[in-house]
């Protein structure tokens, strides 16, 4: 079974960075044939979903309101999924969740039509005003 492990989350003033980092543990293939994407829970709000890369070919999709200030990463190698929170907002703040789906094609249906397969256990992220 594929177990994601979240870290990176922390404190950060508002127009900080902060890079959250997604690991496959214990996990002995690649992640060739996932997508693995990103989301957001932020307080008293529905799960929401930021970005999602395919493992097969690298191709990414934003959720509109994320583009351009947050960036998506896979380095295969090492199993790892990353996301590069720029500029960040008070209202960023909240539980980013990384999660797998075994069809690994990342388009502009995904956060619409997808189930997720594997879902990590959260980090949180906390931005100051």
């Amino acid at each position: 079974q594929l177990q994601l492990v979240e870290s990176g989350g922390g404190l950060v003033q508002a127009g900080g960075s902060l890079k959250l980092s997604c690991a496959a543990a214990r996990w002995p293939w690649d992640l060739d044939y996932y997508a693995l994407a990103w989301f957001r829970e932020a307080p008293g709000k529905e799960r929401e979903g930021i970005s999602c890369i395919s493992g097969k070919d690298g191709s990414t999709h934003y959720t509109d309101s994320f583009e351009g200030r947050f960036t998506i990463s896979m380095d295969n190698a090492k199993k790892t999924v990353y996301l590069q929170m720029n500029s960040l907002k008070p209202a960023d703040t909240g539980v980013y969740y990384c999660a797998a789906d075994s069809i690994p094609r990342c388009d502009s249906d995904f956060f619409s039509v997808r189930v997720m397969d594997y879902w990590g256990d959260g980090t949180v992220v906390n931005v100051s005003s």
